[in-house]
């Protein structure tokens, strides 16, 4: 024995390592040796074998302790661990090689997966509701179609009057023990049950309305109240009214996409609404009371005398109701747009000459400013 590797040194850890670190460690190692991953190479075989057998003395507690007393001579022909089999020890009566290669290629517990409660999926849908819906809230009907439990059966999938039966394949665990021999050694495994496909159940007479599923595809309606506030593409979740669950788990829920119609005046920014308001140059001259939309309503606003064009002016709360707070509103911002009358009469082109040559170059400050810099800089 003395040309044998430590069995520690053999899966790289620690006398210490506790058992956790150990079965860790193994499995790295029996897949990255494993013949199915080097076909022909010689040396990885050695290898295997070689970290099977350090694992199937370190993982268990009574061969660890007498390994870590006596070392390999524990395990020499008539050692205190002395046995059957390759090694000194038997890897046939070893159930932890399954559990684990069961899990390092594709095995394990799948049936008990595949039983366990299972949160059902979500539904999508959309609704389409005008600028003033998503400003102060609205009510919609939505229809979508969502998998719930089939009535007719409970959801079990066999016909009325009958129930699902014990798989007599599996014994209803829905999991079936395979023994491999591999290069000497026995490895037992555990795999789906193919007759009941790991449901440990077994239906005779399936349900004539969902055909054995358990669940049936239907239409719902429901009403929805849109909050106000809410935004083109932001989402409404309503919990538990998606698909249903399987094994007893929880429905999933609908999700609403929101779609906001473009307004024909107002443009949104976040809570604010901004909007243009055309006005005559007499009204910009002189000031005036003008009148201007809004949400709920055209309202009158007066601008002051000598309103230039692209001023903007300011109503508070007159904007859109936070999401998260109806009390608080955005605010209305609307630009005034001086509109140049067109097709004068000649008697009307005479008053505005009239005008003009009255004001001269005095009443026209950002005119007089421009030409004045412009020749400042000659």
């Amino acid at each position: 024995m003395a040309d044998k590797r430590d069995y520690y040194d053999v899966l790289g850890v620690d006398k210490s390592a506790d058992e956790a670190s150990i079965k860790k460690a193994y499995r790295s190692l029996a897949k990255k040796y494993h013949p199915d991953m080097n076909p022909g190479d010689a040396e990885a075989e050695k290898k295997f074998k070689e970290v099977n057998e350090a694992y199937a003395i370190l993982s268990d507690p009574q061969k660890k302790q007498q390994y870590d007393q006596f070392g390999h001579a524990a395990f020499e022909q008539g050692g205190p661990g002395a046995g059957g089999g390759f090694g000194g020890f038997d890897f046939g009566g070893f159930g932890g090689f399954g559990d684990i290669f069961g899990d390092i290629f594709g095995g394990g517990n799948s049936s008990a997966r595949r039983n366990a409660p299972m949160r059902g999926d979500d539904v999508g849908a959309s609704v389409t509701i005008t600028f003033e819906e998503a400003a102060f809230g609205v009510k919609k009907e939505i229809t979508y179609n969502r998998i719930q439990r089939c009535s007719d059966c409970g959801g079990s999938g066999a016909e009325k009057g009958t129930k699902p039966e014990t798989c007599s394949a599996c014994g209803g665990s829905g999991q079936r023990r395979v023994v491999q021999r591999m290069m000497g050694m026995q490895f037992q495994s555990t795999t789906t049950c193919d007759a009941c496909r790991g449901t440990g159940k077994f239906i005779k007479t399936p349900c004539s309305n969902c055909r054995g599923t358990g669940f049936v595809k239907v239409s719902k309606k429901l009403e929805v109240s849109i909050p106000a506030g809410i935004d083109d593409g932001e989402r409404i979740a309503l919990r538990g009214q998606g698909c249903d669950g399987r094994n007893g788990g929880p429905a999933g829920d609908l999700v609403i996409t929101v779609r906001v119609k473009q307004h024909s005046v107002f443009e949104r920014d976040r809570y604010n609404i901004y909007c243009e308001v055309p006005i005559t140059v007499a009204e910009a001259t002189l000031g005036a009371e003008i009148t201007v939309p809004t949400l709920e309503g055209n309202i009158q606003y007066t601008i002051p005398e000598g309103t230039q064009p692209g001023t903007q002016f300011t109503i508070r709360q007159k904007g859109i109701p936070s999401v998260n707070n109806s009390n608080r509103r955005g605010d209305l911002v609307f630009t005034v747009n001086v509109e140049i009358p067109k097709g004068l009469s000649e008697k009307q082109k005479d008053h505005m000459r009239a005008f003009a040559e009255s004001c001269g170059e005095n009443n026209y400050g950002k005119k007089t400013g421009f030409f004045k810099k412009l020749f400042d800089k000659k």
